[in-house]
């Protein structure tokens, strides 16, 4: 089964594609947002490159790293691009996904809340190959594939 997870900022979104069976990374790549787009156009942008890539992977299962509702400054942009996710998401034909914060991701991987920022970090290492090569957002996006093939 072909997962995706995503991390976002407010200049791009950050995706991996996971093979579930394999237990390997298929794809890691971002969706670089244009500086030039206004909002709006920003946001289909991401809709549509997004709803691309499920078709392309046939992805089955999606996760998305959300922002932390604790979180000292909220940033808009970033919002606002994860709430098109979760729109993309549920007029895909993606069989099912869901919105991670870092104790739902935690759970879904079976490792302690505690921890999560450690492999973020690179200070622990996952089991999957290449893990030591990604950054922190593409660990992150990661995850969140890792845990949607757990759901």
């Amino acid at each position: 089964m072909q997962t995706l997870g995503i991390r976002c900022t407010p200049s791009e979104v950050v995706f991996a594609v996971y093979d579930s069976e394999e237990r390997a990374i298929v794809n890691n790549e971002k969706i670089k947002i244009p500086a030039a787009m206004e909002i709006p156009t920003a946001l289909k942008f991401v809709r549509s490159n997004l709803l691309d890539v499920l078709r392309e992977y046939d992805i089955q299962r999606a996760g998305i790293r959300v922002t932390e509702p604790n979180a000292q400054q909220f940033n808009v942009p970033r919002i606002q691009i994860e709430g098109v996710i979760q729109e993309a998401f549920a007029s895909s034909s993606v069989e099912g996904y869901y919105v991670g914060q870092i104790s739902s991701i935690s759970a879904r991987l079976g490792i302690q809340r505690a921890d999560f920022k450690k492999y973020i970090s690179g200070e622990l290492e996952y089991e999957v190959e290449g893990w030591g090569d990604l950054s922190a957002h593409e660990r992150e996006a990661l995850l969140c594939a890792i845990g949607a093939a757990n759901d």
